[in-house]
């Protein structure tokens, strides 16, 4: 069973219909008990940073998320999930993120071409900087959905993948049995489906291509 964590932040119905879809049983919980049973925890989130963050700390989700990462279990980060698994954002002051990937969030605004819209929103592809298990069903270019004004800087150990916005954004990070897409992988077609799908048979152990 894989584990959505329900922190108040995130797209949970359309998760666990995508995970459904590739009959992968998921649950949403806010419950540590349930993290620590489960074969892998999906930490979604939209919105902003900060306020994530003190859910995530006031629900004492944040602690048990944490333990697990760190005992081993594969855990993916979705979106502002994702931005939350580095050491800190920069979005709206300065904001401390669960520290389990080195690496800030930082505004798109300072690396994309001033022309560009701001949030980055639609379709984008996929470019592979280092093949890793979450993206062992996933092709160069394939294209993915984004919707985000920060991104994840300073990550280089963990970056697997990048999308052009007028700038090389960080869209997939892994190390190790953490992951984490920029990207909405519920929202991103089949492409995403076998991202999910990638990610389910990290969490149970299945041998990768």
């Amino acid at each position: 069973m894989l584990a959505i964590v329900d922190y108040g932040v995130g797209n949970l119905f359309s998760l666990l219909s995508s995970f459904a879809s590739i009959g992968e049983p998921a649950q949403v919980t806010d419950d540590p008990a349930t993290l620590a049973k489960a074969d892998g925890i999906i930490l979604p989130g939209v919105g902003a940073f900060g306020d994530a963050a003190e859910k995530l700390r006031k629900t004492g989700l944040e602690e048990a998320v944490i333990r697990e990462a760190k005992n081993g279990k594969p855990l993916l980060g979705i979106c502002l999930g994702m931005q939350l698994l580095f050491e800190k954002s920069l979005e709206y002051g300065e904001h401390a993120g669960l520290g389990l990937l080195r690496g800030t969030v930082r505004p798109i605004r300072e690396v994309i071409p001033a022309d560009y819209k701001i949030p980055h929103i639609g379709w984008n592809a996929l470019h592979i900087i280092r093949r890793s298990p979450l993206l062992s069903n996933t092709k160069d270019g394939e294209f993915v959905y984004f919707v985000h004004s920060y991104y994840a800087a300073d990550c280089a150990d963990s970056l697997a993948a990048v999308a052009d916005y007028g700038a090389p954004l960080t869209a997939m990070v892994q190390k190790e049995n953490i992951c984490g897409c920029q990207f909405h992988p519920e929202k991103s077609g089949e492409v995403g489906l076998r991202i999910l799908r990638a990610f389910a048979d990290m969490a149970h152990k299945k041998e990768q291509p």
